[in-house]
């Protein structure tokens, strides 16, 4: 396979029976063949995507000390700023090279998942960051939640499964700097091959060269969006609740060519992860005589826990 397959979420809302029945079928066999998709007609408009690079840069053009003042300990990276070289991909030693933010759920007063998820962070410097955080947050978690829709029914259950597990979701908005590369990386790239922990992930800036996915045949496909499409890719906790259906592929962003190393990278993945207490158990209607059980029972928040202990982000 030599690119992405391309799909329009407006199909699956367009009220045309035969339109929504294309895009679930178009979807689902492209998560099956190489879990992942771009796609078109989400809820992002140009100018709220203009605007959150614009706060981003902003915010990573800071001073190091003035950014470090928004590293908060003990919450494992899950708000606010991790530093350049904090996280290390599974599996890996050398640490990529970035640094990123986390924007995380906004919750209604009197939620019960209030004491569970930290605080946003504000950030003092950038006045309209975190306005404009929240906006793309709440778009990005909108259009997840009709592609998710579009899953629950290609595996055969209830339209709106996922709806009670994602509505107050752990989900993370990550804003991701890549600065220039200064000298010879010596076994780290920006974004070593990795499979993402959640249900799907949001990716917005996979516009330019950068992002591979490996099929599987094992070749190392370059995923690159149109600039009005979204990346999205299942992840780990899907893969597993599907018993490797839809399937969570591996995926890294390459260091660029030598003359572009002076250029820094800028991607915004969107993260979308259930409530803990969400059970990744194998679905029955997944698991056959020919596609046995392969995973143990487990919940989301068990198993987020071990991948953050896994990606050194919790000790």
């Amino acid at each position: 396979m030599n690119k992405i397959p391309s799909v329009d979420l407006r199909d699956f809302l367009s009220g045309d029976e035969t339109r929504k029945q294309k895009f679930v079928n178009e979807i689902g066999k492209a998560y099956e063949e190489i879990g992942f998709v771009a796609l078109k007609g989400h809820f992002l408009d140009q100018n709220l995507v203009d605007q959150l690079y614009a706060e981003i840069k902003n915010f990573f053009s800071l001073p190091v000390e003035a950014k470090s003042k928004y590293e908060i300990p003990g919450i494992g990276g899950q708000r606010g700023y991790v530093g350049f070289g904090k996280e290390t991909a599974k599996g890996f030693k050398a640490a990529d090279l970035k640094e990123f933010w986390h924007f995380g759920q906004y919750l209604p007063e009197g939620s019960k998942y209030l004491a569970e998820y930290p605080e946003n962070v504000e950030v003092a410097e950038a006045p309209e960051f975190n306005k404009v955080g929240k906006e793309a947050y709440k778009m990005l978690e909108k259009t997840g939640i009709y592609v998710l829709r579009a899953l629950a029914l290609y595996v055969g259950l209830d339209e709106f499964y996922f709806d009670k597990f994602v509505a107050e979701g752990n989900s993370i908005l990550r804003p991701i700097h890549y600065p220039p590369i200064t000298e010879e990386p010596k076994d780290a790239v920006r974004a070593a091959a990795h499979g993402d922990i959640n249900l799907i992930t949001l990716l917005m800036g996979a516009h330019g060269k950068g992002l591979q996915v490996r099929d599987h045949e094992g070749n190392l496909v370059d995923a690159i969006a149109q600039p009005d499409e979204l990346m999205i890719n299942v992840g780990d906790m899907l893969s597993r609740h599907t018993n490797n259906k839809l399937k969570s592929t591996i995926h890294q962003v390459v260091n660029p060519e030598r003359e572009l190393w002076g250029t820094s990278r800028y991607s915004i993945p969107f993260f979308m992860h259930p409530v803990s207490e969400m059970p990744l158990n194998c679905l029955e209607n997944c698991i056959d005589e020919d596609h046995p059980k392969l995973y143990e029972d487990t919940t989301a928040g068990e198993f987020l826990h071990e991948r953050l202990v896994e990606l050194g982000l919790i000790k």
